[in-house]
């Protein structure tokens, strides 16, 4: 649901020979420069009465603004009472653990019971907030963590910081196949070309940096430790199978699950029984959007990687080789 929003405001001498576009982020800190550039590119931006249409305009100050647009509001979506693992929150922004088996935002098929549902009923006014505050995702089957903002200023900040690539997140994964050592996969990513469910390493695609360093070794499988630098969908699944390490249970890249010769039936069966991708966002550090504060946040594993990562130590040691 759209609801209508206007914003007046006169240009002070400070801005004169300012760009439209920077100053009226500026006047309108709440909005994001590229969210107000777009309002300007569609013609809903009037300066003394008359549309301008193109942010490098120069202001001479004094002028009047007016904005008049639509924006997007979550009324359309039901508030549900949800269970959330909260690591933090304050005024403007809050930190959760993501359980498995959780979607985020409602889809087809998902209209109820997803986090956006839990955070309207949770903090209710989100509602005015784009999307529900939530600024990043993780897949459904993607445990960890994640910073939602609870007003439009925290989200704009939250917004730009991931843009400038300034929040860090880290994963731990567990990948099939043993890896000698750490990395850099530097690969673009995109839509498949056929399945348009799952996303691929495609020239022309958009640029998606993932740096990954080796926690543990076992005779064939890898526990590791990675960092984002962009954050594309499905990136680090895509870059681990673009390197044939696809990420043990991955249900798009993972492919067949693949035991070490001689695995004992627990191995085997924890292999075959894992259904969702080992994955884990365990680290998140961002500036706080409104103090500036430098914050950080580590979730610890989800007890179904620390069972497979328990099962493939026991087996590396029963088999008598250190593959640490």
């Amino acid at each position: 649901m759209q609801e209508r929003l206007e914003l007046h405001a006169e240009v002070p001498e400070s801005l004169i020979g300012k760009r439209l576009d920077q100053a009226l982020a500026e006047l309108f800190s709440d909005y994001s420069r590229s969210r107000i550039k777009d309002w300007i590119l569609a013609g809903h931006v009037q300066i003394n009465q008359q549309v301008w249409d193109k942010p490098r305009e120069k202001l001479m100050g004094g002028e009047q603004v007016l904005i008049q647009t639509r924006i997007e509001v979550q009324q359309q979506h039901k508030a549900q009472a949800m269970a959330l693992d909260i690591q933090y929150e304050d005024e403007h922004i809050l930190v959760l653990n993501k359980p498995a088996d959780l979607v985020v935002h409602p889809g087809a098929g998902n209209s109820s019971g997803t986090l956006l549902n839990a955070l309207l009923n949770h903090v209710p006014d989100i509602g005015a907030v784009p999307r529900a505050g939530i600024v990043h995702r993780l897949d459904k089957d993607t445990t960890g963590l994640m910073v939602v903002a609870k007003t439009i200023p925290a989200q704009t900040n939250l917004v730009e910081q991931l843009q400038a690539r300034e929040i860090s997140r880290e994963y731990e994964a567990v990948v099939n196949g043993t890896m000698v050592a750490g990395g850099t996969v530097d690969e673009p990513i995109a839509r498949h070309e056929t399945r348009r469910t799952s996303m691929a390493v495609r020239i022309g695609g958009k640029p998606a940096v993932t740096h990954y360093r080796v926690i543990q070794k076992f005779r064939a499988h890898t526990h590791l430790r990675l960092k984002l630098e962009t954050g594309r969908t499905h990136q680090i699944r895509v870059h681990m199978a673009h390197l044939h390490h696809p990420i043990v249970g991955d249900p798009l890249y993972g492919g067949r699950p693949r035991p070490p010769k001689s695995a004992s039936d627990e191995l085997r069966d924890t292999l075959r029984d894992f259904k969702r991708q080992a994955l884990h966002a365990a680290q998140l550090e961002l500036a706080h959007p409104i103090s500036g504060e430098w914050l950080s946040w580590q979730a610890p594993l989800p007890q179904d990687m620390v069972d497979l990562l328990t099962i493939l130590r026991a087996d590396t040691k029963a088999h008598d080789q250190d593959w640490e």
